[in-house]
């Protein structure tokens, strides 16, 4: 197998204010720039700390030798050169099921743009991307869940023809 810390292809481009977008597979070195975007809101502010990256580190791995897993970053290379900075990120994951006819679904966590490139299709872009993706696999549908704070992340998600057709529920272990 293929470890996605060697795929450094692009696998959506598009330019955006200030740059040029790409999309590819996270690599190990993208942690502390994806943690930076996980705790971007007070939501995850509260739940993230980047002072011990070993539980990251480990989770990162796991992800990284499991195909059925891709972690995604987007990265924005400025216009007039300079080094490239990680700006996007999300985790899609593939499940098997019994339900649906014993179809395959996909799970869509952690969709988090940086604030100075919101409103520019980024999200929309990955989201469609990850759809893509997920029917190229033979999936079913798409789930995601979503806090029921995040009005403006809700209303994102109905943009793209998602639809909040269950209540989810959680219980911390």
């Amino acid at each position: 197998m293929t470890s996605n810390t060697t795929d450094w292809s692009a696998l959506l481009t598009f330019g955006v204010d200030g740059g040029t977008f790409r999309l590819r597979s996270a690599v190990r070195e993208d942690l502390p720039a994806i943690l930076t975007l996980l705790a971007d809101d007070q939501l995850g502010y509260e739940r993230e700390g980047a002072a011990d990256l070993a539980p990251y580190e480990k989770a990162f791995d796991a992800i990284d030798a499991d195909p059925s897993h891709l972690l995604l970053v987007g990265e924005l290379a400025p216009e007039r050169g300079g080094g490239s900075c990680v700006v996007a990120t999300f985790q899609l994951s593939f499940l098997p099921g019994l339900s649906r006819r014993g179809s395959w679904r996909a799970q869509l966590e952690a969709v988090r743009v940086a604030r100075e490139l919101r409103g520019q299709g980024v999200g929309a872009a990955m989201v469609q991307w990850a759809l893509a993706e997920s029917r190229r696999r033979d999936c079913s549908l798409v789930q995601l869940t979503t806090d029921k704070s995040r009005a403006a992340a809700h209303r994102f998600y109905e943009r793209l023809g998602f639809a909040a057709s269950h209540e989810g529920m959680k219980l911390v272990l």
